[in-house]
């Protein structure tokens, strides 16, 4: 019997999650593994969070919610975006999910007809293009490299944009490269999309509190305001407070889209976790000195593997702007010869040689759309960054 329909043949599993699974069945037969895969933050969730889902439980805050969510929760979405991005929403304008991962879910799921168009700029997030396909739109793929600095241009932009697209998607600051758009540049893509009034916006700004160098991050409704009644900006408190375990996106657009969203969460879901809820609402009204030093460690921790991987010759490196991933090109190393005699085709290959002799789980640029670059995360101890750095040398030092 055939249990897989169709559609879900077309998509396949998360490789981030796969090679994650990969290096924890290592590490369960003894290996050290220095695992760079997985993009989450190495910290508890602070107390002050732990706290408040404590406290609504003992209060007996334990049932449904409306799918839209707690109205605590919504006003303090309402609040950070009036108090860190100068932007004005309504209540009915928010919707949350179980993860950021479920608003992408649900804006797919209820605005693409089959045959639409998502302009997605490559490097990309691993899931956009899979979720686009599993609802019956196609991914217009853009390639961007390291040599236009991983950013789409409004030349690029213009040239993708047909009678049939019906969102531009992108991620700023960005997994997997850690490039951030300026305030100028997304304005420029702007001026593209303002003539072509069919086109939507969905802005994926998870990982805006996590900015690493001098560029300074910018959301896209405060650049593009004139683009604000087909705007779909998604957060969640995954990454800044380290909660990804916790699963909370949110996300603020137009009331006609938030409610297509709600609708569907209500026959999915049903809603989000009332615990959870509580708790992302400490996250974004309580105190921030977490996500501060938490920034700081993630530039320090930056520095290092920029300069560390830099270092390694071959190594193509731009130093990340935000989020917490180093993403170099490795295209010399392509061709060459492991010392068992395996070939290293692609950069898939390559991530694979240096799990299995390097002790370093990565994952291939492939999975992001480009060849050839590997993902490294630096969401990890700087002690396990300086040895997955010897490691990734040592053995990109033996291929042949």
């Amino acid at each position: 019997m055939v249990f897989e329909s169709s559609r879900a043949a077309t998509i396949k599993s998360s490789p981030s999650m796969a090679v994650s699974m990969a290096a924890k069945a290592m590490r369960a037969k003894g290996e050290h593994v220095v695992d760079l895969s997985l993009g989450e933050p190495d910290s508890d969730t602070p107390a002050h969070i732990v706290d408040a889902a404590i406290e609504a439980m003992r209060r007996g805050v334990t049932r449904y919610t409306a799918p839209d969510g707690l109205s605590e929760l919504r006003e303090a979405i309402v609040r950070k975006f009036k108090r860190e991005n100068g932007l004005d929403y309504a209540m009915d304008e928010i919707s949350i999910g179980n993860g950021a991962k479920q608003i992408l879910f649900n804006a797919f799921l209820g605005t693409l007809e089959a045959g639409d168009e998502v302009v997605v700029p490559a490097p990309y997030w691993v899931s956009y293009t899979d979720i686009v396909i599993l609802h019956g739109g196609v991914p217009k793929i853009v390639p961007c490299g390291v040599e236009q600095d991983f950013k789409i241009t409004p030349e690029q932009l213009e040239a993708a944009i047909t009678p049939k697209t019906r969102w531009f998607l992108f991620n700023s600051p960005s997994n997997p490269t850690g490039a951030i758009y300026t305030a100028a540049e997304l304005k420029a893509l702007g001026e593209v999309l303002a003539r072509h009034p069919r086109v939507a916006v969905m802005s994926d700004e998870i990982y805006e509190h996590i900015v690493c160098g001098d560029v300074l991050f910018t959301s896209i409704g405060v650049a593009c305001p004139e683009l604000r009644d087909r705007t779909l900006i998604i957060n969640g408190v995954s990454k800044a407070y380290a909660m990804t375990g916790w699963r909370l996106g949110y996300a603020a657009g137009p009331k006609e889209l938030t409610r297509v969203l709600n609708k569907l969460q209500s026959q999915s879901t049903t809603c989000p976790s009332s615990i959870t809820q509580f708790a992302a609402a400490a996250a974004l009204d309580g105190p921030q000195e977490f996500v501060t030093n938490a920034v700081a460690e993630y530039q320090a921790r930056g520095e290092l593997v920029a300069r560390g991987f830099g270092a390694i010759p071959g190594l193509e490196v731009r130093a990340p702007e935000g989020a917490f991933y180093l993403f170099p090109k490795c295209a010399p190393y392509i061709g060459r010869t492991a010392p068992d005699g395996t070939p290293i085709k692609n950069d898939t290959d390559l991530a694979s040689y240096l799990l299995k002799t390097g002790k370093v789980a990565t994952v291939p640029g492939s999975a992001f759309g480009v060849e050839p670059y590997i993902r490294l995360s630096f969401a990890t101890s700087r002690d396990n960054l300086n040895i997955a750095i010897e490691r990734v040398a040592d053995a990109l030092g033996q291929l042949c």
